[in-house]
C-alpha cells in the first residue's frame, strides 16, 4: 500500500509531518515521566508518617502484651498501650491514604500530559494523512492499466486554483472539451501534482 508521495518535495513534507508527530509524542512522554517523578516526591512524607504509625502501633502492641501479663493490674496497665497501638494504626492508615492519593495524582497528571497535546496534534495529522491515502489509492486505480485521465482532468478543472490553470497552454480548456489528449494530460497533471504523484507519460503527438 502506498504511504508516501512520488514527488520528492511532497514526500519530504509528509515525512517531516510524520517524524514531527513522533518527536512531539516522545517529548510529551518524557515531560510526563519527569512530572510523574516530581509529584511522587510528595508521597514521601505520607510514607514516612505511615512507617512512624506502624512502628508506634507495633511497639505499643508489644508493650500492651507485656503489661497484660502483670498479675492483678495487667488489664489496667495494658489499656493505655492498647489505645496508643490503635492510634498508631490510624496514623498508619492516614499516611498510606495520603501516599496513595499522591500516586494517583501523579498517574493522572502523566496521562493527561500525554493525551492532551498528542491527541490535539493527532486530530490534525490523522485526517490529513488518511485523506491523502484515500485520494492516492483512488488515483492509483484510475491510472491502473489504461489511465483514465478524463476524471482527473475534470477534477482539476473544478478544484485547481486559478493561477495554476492560467499557467496552462492557451486553449487547454477548449482542448479538454474536445477530448484533446495533450489538454487532458496537462489538466490531469495538475491534480497529480497536487497529490504529489507521478504523471503518466505524455501522449505522443
Amino acid at each position: 500500500m502506498r504511504l508516501y508521495a512520488d514527488r520528492p518535495e511532497h514526500r519530504t513534507r509528509q515525512l517531516a509531518a510524520d517524524l514531527g508527530l513522533v518527536a512531539w509524542a516522545v517529548l510529551w512522554v518524557l515531560v510526563a515521566r519527569a512530572v510523574h517523578g516530581a509529584v511522587l516526591v510528595l508521597a514521601e512524607p505520607g510514607l514516612a508518617v505511615a512507617d512512624l504509625g506502624r512502628s508506634i502501633s507495633d511497639s505499643m502492641g508489644t508493650a500492651a502484651g507485656v503489661a497484660d501479663g502483670v498479675p492483678v493490674v495487667g488489664d489496667e496497665l495494658a489499656a493505655p498501650f492498647g489505645a496508643l497501638s490503635e492510634a498508631g494504626g490510624s496514623v498508619t492508615g492516614a499516611g498510606q491514604d495520603a501516599s496513595d492519593a499522591v500516586h494517583t495524582l501523579a498517574t493522572v497528571l502523566a496521562v493527561v500530559l500525554v493525551l492532551l497535546p498528542v491527541g490535539w496534534l493527532l486530530l490534525r495529522w490523522l485526517p490529513w494523512r488518511l485523506g491523502w491515502l484515500r485520494e492516492a489509492r483512488a488515483t492509483d486505480r484510475l491510472l491502473d492499466g489504461v489511465p483514465d485521465l478524463e476524471l482527473l482532468a475534470a477534477r482539476a478543472m473544478a478544484t485547481a486554483p486559478l493561477p495554476q490553470l492560467a499557467r496552462l497552454p492557451a486553449g487547454t480548456g477548449a482542448g479538454w472539451r474536445a477530448g484533446d489528449p495533450a489538454a487532458l494530460h496537462a489538466l490531469a497533471g495538475l491534480e497529480l501534482e497536487r497529490l504529489g504523484l507521478r504523471s503518466p507519460a505524455p501522449p505522443v503527438s
